[in-house]
């Protein structure tokens, strides 16, 4: 899968540099013509001329070192790229990349290029743990970058946990999976609404709930990724857009509902994950209501059912709802799954604070209309997020 793929490989300065050599290896083994960028700590490691001798390819190393003057050679070798991976990326240049700092040949060709990154990480544990690394991988991850997560066992350092560098062999199957994964969707339209609603009472006071819209947005990201066009309705949160999704910014439910409407027809998948409100007050207050000694009743409504709406009006569409329970979770989710009319559903016991509202991880059970379910282990909600597309293309593919 990988015969043809024009790949860099970006070698920064650690002990890892070592299995760079294997990777770039097997990379030519597969097919990949291979071109490798070192940093100037990289080359303490492992020599330039090792890389040129396996990949057959000149190594770069400087910036200034122009080796065809016809062309300017980060910006050449930045367009050349289908694929960038950064193996060993260290926390320097996970940080680098997260900040747009350009001052080596590594990373101003990354900051010129467009072709899909991957970053391997491998680092001491408590590197990997610190927040500001967390932070910096979080922020590549919302933009579109992808990782192959390191692994447990014996550092360098002297320590056993995780942080060791995937092993080359692991990395080739993730890409060759990865590169056939891109074009999965191709030509498939999805809608997916993430985030909560506000159903205002008065013009400085709203009922909402404590939907993060994280899951929602991984789900996006996800779907784009698969090769599909996704659109994303997306109550009020404090994320960064996923890149190359189209956003629909709503406040209220009856916002989100007249915009889901109006996308419905177009598309070929569903996936509900917006925290909608059930209720909203009856009358909104054109003024702040002043406080008195008195206690406030407020009159609620129901609004409009969306998931309802979309289950009773679908004609292909695959249809795939949310659950968020704190108990009976299978219990109520079956009955949702029957009485809105959806092909499958996503249960998520929110009373758990590791998985639950605004956290960074999930755990889910993906139940389908024809009676099969799936655990999803808890993970990061971008990888629970890839999980869910996985299991919905399997029941697409059945149909």
């Amino acid at each position: 899968m990988l015969k043809g793929k024009k790949i860099v490989i970006g070698v920064s300065g650690g002990i890892a540099a070592y299995k760079a050599i294997a990777l770039t290896s097997k990379l030519t083994q597969s097919g990949a013509e291979v071109k490798v960028i070192m940093t100037k700590h990289a080359t303490e490691f492992v020599t330039p001329l090792t890389f040129q001798a396996i990949s057959r390819n000149p190594v770069y190393t400087d910036t200034f070192d122009e080796k065809d003057s016809s062309v300017i050679a980060h910006i050449d070798l930045a367009d050349w790229a289908d694929i960038f991976i950064l193996a060993p990326a260290t926390a320097n240049l996970i940080g680098k990349v997260a900040n747009g700092v350009a001052d080596d040949m590594l990373s101003t060709t990354l900051l010129a290029t467009q072709s899909t990154v991957y970053l391997a990480p491998a680092m001491n544990v408590h590197m990997y743990q610190h927040p500001a690394v967390v932070e910096n991988m979080k922020k590549l991850e919302s933009w579109g970058y992808r990782f192959i997560e390191p692994g447990d066992g014996y550092l360098a350092c002297g320590y056993i946990g995780k942080g060791r560098l995937e092993e080359p062999e692991k990395m080739v199957e993730l890409l060759e999976m990865d590169t056939n994964r891109t074009t999965k969707w191709k030509g498939k339209k999805v809608l997916i609404t993430a985030g909560p609603t506000r159903e205002a009472l008065d013009p400085v006071r709203y009922f909402t709930n404590y939907s993060s819209g994280k899951m929602g947005y991984a789900l996006a990201q996800s779907a784009m990724e698969n090769g599909a066009e996704v659109y994303l309705v997306s109550g009020p949160t404090h994320l960064e857009e996923p890149q190359n999704v189209r956003v629909f910014h709503v406040s209220s439910a009856s916002q989100m509902f007249e915009t889901v409407k109006h996308l419905y027809d177009e598309v070929d998948i569903v996936v509900k994950t917006a925290a909608v409100a059930d209720y909203r007050p009856k009358q909104t207050v054109e003024h702040k209501i002043k406080k008195n000694n008195e206690p406030l009743s407020v009159e609620m409504e129901r609004t409009t059912d969306i998931l309802h709406y979309l289950g009773e009006h679908k004609r292909n569409q695959f249809i795939v709802g949310f659950a968020a329970e704190t108990q009976n979770l299978k219990e109520y989710g079956t009955k949702k799954l029957v009485s809105k009319n959806l092909d499958a559903i996503v249960l998520n016991d929110v009373s758990q604070s590791d998985i639950g509202f605004d956290s960074d991880q999930n755990q889910v059970i993906f139940l389908t209309r024809a009676g099969n379910e799936q655990f999803v282990p808890q993970a990061s909600k971008k990888q629970i997020a890839d999980q869910i597309i996985h299991l919905i293309d399997n029941e697409i593919g059945k149909g």
